[in-house]
């Protein structure tokens, strides 16, 4: 089974694929998608979407992860993510694609066994558990091999 996890943005949105084999997870891609900063908004949401379209049908997953919205932020920020994350769900709706939601809790319980560890946690972890050389880098990318890692472990029957 290969799985993208997604983390998603309105400026910079992570990604990351795995293939589950047997009980071994392993690293197949990772890294971000840059949002057009120059134009409207609506240019940098469509920029999103035609760089995750892209990463979709190269690595061609069977599934998608993505993170669920984190919501102490700003209500203005919490409106904007939830915004890339409808661009990132209709990216992998179009294709085709069935998509599972999972809070960052249960994201950082999958791969930590902490569902409040820190960041730099949640990048050592990805790192030790796909036998990477370093940590994936930026951090956008390790929260969405994350995510994709936190479906691997959590997937439904």
């Amino acid at each position: 089974m290969r799985v993208m996890g997604i983390d998603p943005g309105t400026r910079v949105v992570g990604y990351g694929v795995v293939e589950m084999r047997g009980n071994r997870i392993l690293p197949v891609t990772f890294g971000v998608v840059r949002a057009d900063m120059k134009g409207e908004y609506s240019v940098r949401l469509r920029s999103i979407h035609v760089g995750l379209t892209g990463v979709l049908r190269q690595y061609a997953p069977e599934v998608v992860a993505i993170e669920e919205a984190f919501y102490g932020e700003s209500p203005s920020a919490a409106l904007r993510m939830g915004e890339g994350r409808g661009v990132a769900i209709v990216a992998a709706a179009l294709l085709d694609k069935p998509v599972f939601q999972y809070t960052p809790a249960e994201v950082k319980m999958a791969v930590v066994g902490n569902g409040r560890a820190h960041k730099c946690q949640v990048q050592e972890m990805v790192r030790v558990l796909l036998g990477l050389r370093s940590a994936p880098e930026p951090e956008d990318a390790a929260d969405a091999v994350a995510v994709a890692i936190c479906h691997c472990n959590r997937r439904p029957a």
